[in-house]
């Protein structure tokens, strides 16, 4: 055979085995190429989590009835713990709070509140803290402030009274975020002789969250 030959025989078997060997390199690292293209279509940026949306039951019913939909309707059960902070209060419970500490705390834009299992008072305001660690107040609000408070309705600041207990007056419970309320004075009880009956506080619905949200 003549040398030509050889070296043109030679030189197709090599290119030969370099695609062969390209070939078998390039099936080792498809898998890598593909895991690391699917790696970078999963990657997402951090979501800041948003105050709760506010909650509202417009049912008629006695306040123990309504104060029980709004504990299913937010997924709360009773604490165990006879008093607890709310950063340290198990997510998915509720306690209560005295009027007198709630307004302190919002005053003051306290970034905790100390829950009870059993309301101290009658006139105490029920806190829910939901599966995301944020925080509910629940109170009772007239007819005519249930369309203002509701989200697509709200505008960006609107002032409401929530009132502890149900009244004639405040019929509808209701859910606020503890995140968007700002407060700047003390609860007031509506009948000033009855020294254990409901009481109102007033405050702004922000249309943002502005209060420290309390350490989880």
């Amino acid at each position: 055979m003549p040398f030509t030959e050889i070296v043109s025989s030679l030189t197709r078997i090599t290119a030969v085995r370099c695609i062969f060997s390209l070939a078998l390199t390039g099936i080792s690292i498809f898998p890598y190429l593909l895991h690391a293209g699917l790696e970078g279509k999963t990657e997402t940026l951090p979501i800041q989590k948003a105050a709760p949306t506010v909650g509202v039951i417009e049912t008629t019913g006695s306040e123990a009835e309504l104060r029980r939909l709004m504990r299913t309707k937010n997924g709360v059960s009773e604490l165990r713990s006879e008093t607890i902070r709310f950063s340290e209060a198990p997510t998915g419970s509720y306690g209560f709070i005295a009027p007198k500490h709630l307004g302190l705390a919002l005053v003051t834009q306290s970034p905790d509140l100390v829950l009870e299992r059993v309301p101290s008072s009658v006139d105490a305001y029920e806190i829910h803290k939901l599966a995301d660690g944020s925080g509910l107040l629940v109170g009772f609000l007239g007819k005519e402030g249930v369309s203002q408070i509701k989200l697509s309705e709200r505008p960006r600041n609107v002032r409401i009274s929530l009132y502890s207990n149900q009244l004639g007056k405040a019929p509808v419970i209701v859910a606020v975020p503890l995140e968007k309320l700002m407060v700047d004075q003390m609860p007031r009880r509506i009948k000033s002789n009855t020294p254990d009956g409901p009481v109102m506080l007033e405050m702004d619905l922000q249309g943002t969250a502005n209060r420290k949200t309390p350490s989880q």
